[in-house]
């Protein structure tokens, strides 16, 4: 698996969050995807994905969520990044994690586990 296809995978997965595309954002896991969220049951499959993404990205007027670095390992990469957003409140939040994603052979994100305090962003988002 190449470093460039690793880094777009990962590159189109943080952009479409920032551009609140929910579609672009699943367009970029493979169909069978699992995703650990903290808190939660794994994410398995494009409609539990969405149901997340929605759930998550509704309170959003606007996000930038940007991978700070990127530390590519065969077909696995970890990634510190970080995010500033303003909740449809008009309320400012920043927040950051890390994701350790592992990338199929067609390019796709095959799974992920995140690492960050979802529990406190809604708290900064909401209150």
């Amino acid at each position: 698996m190449s470093e460039e296809i690793i880094r777009q995978s990962i590159n189109d997965y943080f952009a479409a969050i920032s551009a609140l595309d929910c579609e672009a954002w699943i367009a970029a896991f493979a169909a069978d995807a699992v995703s650990y969220e903290p808190g939660g049951p794994p994410l398995e499959g494009h409609d539990a994905l969405r149901m997340f993404f929605n759930g998550v990205a509704g309170g959003f007027e606007t996000i930038e969520m940007k991978p700070d670095q990127i530390f590519p390992v065969g077909n696995e990469a970890g990634v510190k990044w970080s995010a500033h957003g303003t909740g449809k409140n008009g309320r400012e939040v920043n927040f950051e994690g890390i994701d350790v994603f592992a990338i199929n052979e067609a390019g796709k994100i095959q799974a992920v586990r995140a690492y960050w305090n979802p529990a406190a962003m809604m708290a900064e988002l909401t209150g």
